[in-house]
């Protein structure tokens, strides 16, 4: 009896490949066999372990500041003393946009503590008119230590905003610019003065001023990108607000999120109320806790 059955069976299936092409039938199992690992690697639904005032101010961040991505809001909450993972953070906003890196990465960590950079960005008025931003920054730190504005940036110009940048014979053993004439003579013989040895980058290469070159995209992404500059005084005053908060607030994945002005400090408090305080008309904000009332 078994036999019979078992003959009847197998003309059925015969029959079911006759009328399946083999390709099918290999896509069906395919087909299945994805499904049934989904639905096995499927997590059952745990707690979360992030406390829900923590999930709250994720959400209040990602809502008050929209040019911000996982990574820049895990440093200002380590500002806060409160750990939590990059992708617990992604689940409340878009993936964060890898940058690359740079092709002076060992030399500029071996040498970092002796060693500025700086560059000229542009930015046009409501006139059209160009105005040129000078800045020089601190590669081991990642402070700004020097900016400045000007419709004519010649050479002599920039020699005296080195002279500024230096002054008491504050002044670092190598400093990286690229090959612009308007590093000219004079800027060399106040750099010579002060004892600086010009690193000169390659033509056409502006990662190897990699440093200056971020944080000259950091002010235009941040800041100048979001505001109509109307003349000089205007750009110099929201450029001299965005390098304050550039320097005593805002963490820096370059130096494990920590801040400019702070990296001496010790660990912040763990209790208080946290406030927000709005930077650039509340284009972004900067959170810090404070004691509570008794």
């Amino acid at each position: 009896m078994r036999l019979v059955l078992l003959a009847r069976c197998t003309q059925f299936w015969q029959q079911a490949l006759h009328i399946v092409q083999p390709d099918t039938l290999l896509r069906w199992h395919r087909d299945l066999f994805r499904h049934y690992w989904r639905r096995k690697s499927q997590k059952k639904d745990r707690k979360s372990r992030i406390a829900p005032e923590t999930i709250a101010l994720i959400r209040k961040m990602v809502k008050e500041n929209h040019l911000w991505g996982a990574e820049r809001i895990r440093g200002e909450l380590l500002k806060l003393d409160i750990k939590v993972s990059k992708r617990t953070i992604q689940k409340d906003m878009p993936k964060v946009r890898r940058q690359s890196g740079q092709t002076w990465a060992t030399c500029l960590k071996n040498h970092a503590g002796d060693i500025w950079a700086c560059d000229f960005t542009v930015v046009h008025d409501l006139l059209f008119r160009a105005r040129y931003i000078f800045v020089i920054i601190e590669l081991e730190t990642r402070r700004s230590v020097h900016t400045a504005v000007t419709s004519s940036p010649t050479d002599a110009w920039v020699a005296q905003q080195l002279r500024e940048a230096t002054p008491w014979g504050k002044s670092p053993k190598y400093l990286i610019h690229d090959r612009d004439k308007k590093y000219g003579q004079q800027f060399t013989a106040v750099a010579r003065s002060t004892g600086i040895e010009e690193l000169k980058t390659p033509y056409q290469a502006p990662k190897a001023n990699a440093v200056c070159e971020r944080y000259i995209g950091s002010m235009k992404r941040e800041c100048l990108d979001y505001t109509l500059i109307l003349h000089r005084n205007h750009l110099s005053r929201v450029v001299k607000e965005y390098v304050d908060y550039y320097n005593r607030s805002r963490p820096h994945q370059g130096i494990g999120q920590r801040i400019p002005a702070r990296l001496g400090e010790c660990n912040p408090a763990q209790s208080g109320r946290i406030i927000a305080t709005p930077v650039l008309g509340g284009l972004h904000h900067s959170y810090s806790r404070v004691a509570c009332p008794n």
